[in-house]
């Protein structure tokens, strides 16, 4: 419990420190006129771009062995730029005094399109270069992402808040893109092994902690509901 309190208190200090630094950048959006939710959909958006790159980046590749590394650079680059929007939607609702009980369900449900869409081009891309046992982890990474959201929604329709666990979305997010990202330049470095297997273990790490995360979830809110039926 110690531990996870501190991961909790680490995370919350992140969280605010991040908040704190795009305030002034809050401020200009709100100015020029831009909603929470345009925001939302601007970040849906450039996630789609980065999937479109990743799964052209697969039916581009000439043969197995070597893809068009540049799209991988470009995908990764995509996705941690616009990933960022999902901070600052948030941040713009709260600042501008816009929030809104559809906002906050729009932002869900678009950043589960973003995973899925991102995810889903990564295993289309694995798969086309030849990858068949990457292009499976990736789909177990994306059935992991699926549940971890799904087991918090449940429980919070059922009265019990439910938020731990190592690898929930910002998590995912980071070692996606940056896996991604890596993939693109040491493929564009010619390194001296497949550049593949770097993006390959990324979707295998997110694989068995997204699922370790959501069966942790499970047994959260079992303790919880067992809890509230007692009391």
């Amino acid at each position: 419990m110690a531990i996870k309190d501190k991961a909790s208190q680490a995370r919350n200090t992140l969280d605010k420190g991040l908040h704190k630094g795009i305030l002034p950048l809050c401020k200009v959006l709100i100015a020029c006129g831009f909603t929470p939710n345009a925001i939302t959909t601007i970040g849906f958006l450039g996630n789609l771009a980065a999937a479109c790159v990743l799964a052209y980046a697969g039916y581009a590749a000439p043969h197995a062995l070597h893809p068009e590394y540049w799209l991988l650079t470009l995908a990764g680059a995509l996705i941690i730029g616009f990933s960022l929007f999902d901070m600052l939607d948030g941040a713009v609702a709260r600042v501008g005094g816009m929030e809104s009980t559809f906002g906050a369900m729009y932002d869900s449900v678009l950043d589960r399109y973003c995973e899925l869409l991102t995810l889903g081009g990564a295993a289309y891309y694995l798969i086309s270069i030849g990858h068949p046992v990457g292009a499976f982890l990736t789909f177990l990474a994306l059935v992991g992402s699926i549940m971890v959201s799904y087991v918090r929604a449940r429980g919070e329709g059922l009265g019990v808040v439910c938020k731990i666990g190592f690898m929930q979305r910002p998590e995912r997010v980071v070692v996606t893109s940056l896996a991604v990202l890596a993939t693109g330049i040491c493929g564009q470095c010619h390194v001296g092994f497949d550049p593949n297997w770097i993006l390959i273990i990324a979707m295998a790490f997110i694989a068995v902690f997204a699922n370790l995360t959501a069966f942790a979830r499970i047994g959260w809110c079992k303790r919880a509901l067992k809890d509230k039926e007692k009391k």
